[in-house]
């Protein structure tokens, strides 16, 4: 069917052939009209040059290639109507289609396509439906396949799930049918154009003053730092942020599966895992990284989280000289990481008497900081907890800083505060030592 033949249709559009609004209640026939647009243009226009263009520059030759086909074929669009099919072409053939608006929205931080025709977003911590769409299952899929292709990544019938990002560094998931019954679905986690700051995080309510002090003082003394929470409660954020405090002249290694972090130092090496090929082999993974970033001369060793084998010779890592490194790891409490610790050592199948891998872990984590999402949308940092060493079989911690909950407002907003637990940390003597000595005034419990 031609354009004409579409516009022509007159039970479903105006006599005028001017494209009104049952073209927009029928998306059907909308798609089919962008579709045939759309190919008439990757005939006529070099596409593959235009890539070079500016987004004026785009929007104009599109704007002109699809002009020349209205007036070939005698059609008649209205002035807003062909603005707004020339902007939707240029987001399919330059962009990633329906998601440009959403990801032009910088209020968003997160857009979960459920189906091609259910797409959720978040702002400010809560959930919301939005009218954007894809046409369908294929359509979707092709979005997918453009956005894994652009880091050398594919995902197949052979390969139904993969982790890619964005060329501004959001982290994307994306899970195809067999594994998705109802199609193809897309997480992606949006990170903030200016990376945000510890003052930030302050003024948003996420930690206090104080609690920063610590953090700030606990990094540039090279103490190991495990941070825990959920999903979407802030680790990667505060990770990247309490990165900043590492100083300039020290040579930093991130490895990630995924590469999120943007550490803000000149001297920063980046290192990412790599899936397998189609015959299943070349794969790279973060424990092999861990161990080749061991002869990297590294000062501090940076991993975006730990979630399998790795963690062992990261273990190994922070017990032989390479102080001052930092984690994320899945916990829904501080005590709760070194039990997943554990979990994912136990799980490399290796011979590792239990005392002394807790032994290991005692003196190569100095604090665990967790971190969680509150029912109101909010992200807090719940504690800070000090790792003491071992009583008999037992790692010992106790909880320098935390959050206490006190209720919830008619609004649904979480009420509660940050106290000290009146405890003067071990490791203030350490840092003090090494030059960022915290006032006792710190650890003080004000609020008993």
């Amino acid at each position: 069917m031609s354009l004409r033949q579409i516009l022509n249709r007159k039970e479903e559009f105006a006599p005028s052939l001017s494209i009104t609004h049952s073209i927009k209640r029928e998306v059907s026939d909308q798609s089919k009209l962008k579709q045939m647009l759309h190919a008439r243009l990757m005939e006529e226009l070099d596409l593959a040059a235009m890539e070079t263009f500016n987004e004026n520059q785009q929007f104009e030759h599109l704007n002109a290639g699809v002009e020349k086909i209205i007036k070939k074929d005698q059609l008649i669009i209205n002035s807003l109507d062909l603005i707004n099919i020339v902007k939707d072409l240029k987001n399919e053939i330059f962009g990633l289609g329906p998601l440009e608006p959403l990801l032009a929205d910088r209020t968003i931080s997160d857009i979960l396509v459920n189906t091609s025709s259910t797409i959720f977003v978040e702002r400010a911590g809560r959930l919301e439906l939005v009218a954007n769409h894809f046409d369908d299952d294929a359509h979707l899929l092709k979005t997918i396949e453009k956005i894994v292709a652009r880091i050398g990544r594919r995902i197949d019938e052979s390969s139904p799930m993969v982790d890619a990002r964005l060329a501004d560094g959001s982290r994307v998931n994306a899970i195809i049918p067999p594994l998705a019954l109802d199609g193809p679905a897309l997480s992606i986690r949006r990170f903030s154009e200016v990376p945000y700051t510890m003052e930030k995080l302050i003024s948003f309510g996420t930690l206090t003053r104080e609690m920063a002090l610590i953090l700030a003082a606990l990094v540039k003394s090279k103490l190991n730092i495990l941070v825990s929470g959920g999903t979407g409660s802030g680790k990667t954020t505060l990770l990247n942020i309490m990165s900043g405090f590492i100083p300039e002249t020290e040579r930093i290694i991130t490895i990630e599966d995924a590469a999120e972090l943007r550490l803000q130092q000149a001297h920063v090496v980046r290192l990412e895992t790599r899936p397998p090929n189609l015959e299943g082999k070349g794969e790279i993974n973060q424990r092999a990284l861990v161990k080749n970033s061991l002869r990297m001369r590294p000062d501090r060793i940076v991993v975006g989280e730990v979630r399998g084998a790795e963690v062992l010779d990261m273990l190994q890592a922070m017990n032989t000289g390479h102080d001052g490194s930092l984690t994320t790891i899945h916990a829904n409490s501080s005590r709760d990481a070194l039990t997943r610790i554990e979990n994912m050592v136990g799980l490399t199948g290796l011979p590792v008497v239990q005392k002394s891998l807790r032994q290991q872990m005692a003196s190569a984590i100095a604090a665990v900081v967790h971190t969680a999402r509150l029912s109101d949308g909010r992200r807090k940092v719940m504690s800070i907890d000090e790792v003491l060493g071992m009583e008999g079989d037992i790692i010992t911690m106790q909880e320098i800083y935390s959050y206490k909950q006190t209720g919830v407002e008619a609004d649904g907003k979480v009420l509660g505060k940050f106290v000290a637990s009146g405890i003067r940390p071990r490791f203030a003597d350490t840092v003090a030592a090494r030059g960022s000595p915290l006032p006792d005034s710190l650890f003080l419990n004000i609020h008993n």
